[in-house]
């Protein structure tokens, strides 16, 4: 899967002004204004690479601040990025592949992170998973610190009003990157569920 990825890093831009010379400069602009929202520059976090060690993640309430650096130092497990809390794929499909999946206990530490407050993470989880049984950890990313330091961050101002994380997983093994798992077009429900993470 990592090696999947790579891959799809080290492809090109499609229909860039100076690639193709069908398109002339103003038509590029067009067709590149056109595919904003899904047509993100893919040199996010890779593999290897450590976990920011940030202290800006919020769990319950904004005082309650989780380092996932610390927490993964001698531990393995994953980072589920979503755009926001309480958004239709987030809650019916990406998050539920997690709580549900039967290898859930196996997979270490998992936390979801949503550029989000505290008190909406906490409200999420609750709906989520009401008993709690999951284990998983719902973060709030409140300034986006944690989402940029990975730059896995997108612009969706008609869809969010600013910048939200991309759908993500990253299995993490301690402190470093093991595998990425990214949507391509930012917010899809395909290489970043559970079933594709934790096999």
């Amino acid at each position: 899967m990592a090696t999947a990825f790579r891959a799809l890093r080290r492809a090109p831009t499609a229909f860039s002004s100076s690639s193709s010379p069908l398109l002339s400069s103003s038509s590029a602009r067009a067709f590149v204004g056109a595919r904003h929202f899904h047509a993100s520059r893919p040199a996010f976090v890779k593999v290897g690479e450590a976990i920011p060690d940030l202290d800006v993640l919020h769990e319950g309430s904004p005082g309650n601040k989780v380092n996932l650096a610390k927490e993964f130092a001698n531990a393995k497990g994953v980072i589920v990025g979503v755009p926001a809390a309480f958004s239709g794929a987030c809650s019916q499909k990406h998050v539920p592949s997690y709580i549900q999946h039967p290898k859930l206990r196996d997979a270490g530490k998992v936390f979801v992170v949503a550029v989000n407050d505290a008190f909406v993470m906490k409200a999420w989880a609750d709906q989520l998973d009401p008993t709690h049984e999951s284990g998983i950890r719902f973060l709030a990313d409140p300034a986006g610190e944690f989402t940029k330091a990975l730059d896995l961050g997108f612009d969706a101002p008609a869809l969010f009003g600013d910048t939200r994380a991309k759908r993500y997983a990253l299995v993490v093994e301690d402190g470093k990157v093991k595998s990425v798992h990214v949507e391509p077009d930012n917010t899809g429900t395909d290489v970043s569920m559970a079933d594709k993470v934790l096999g």
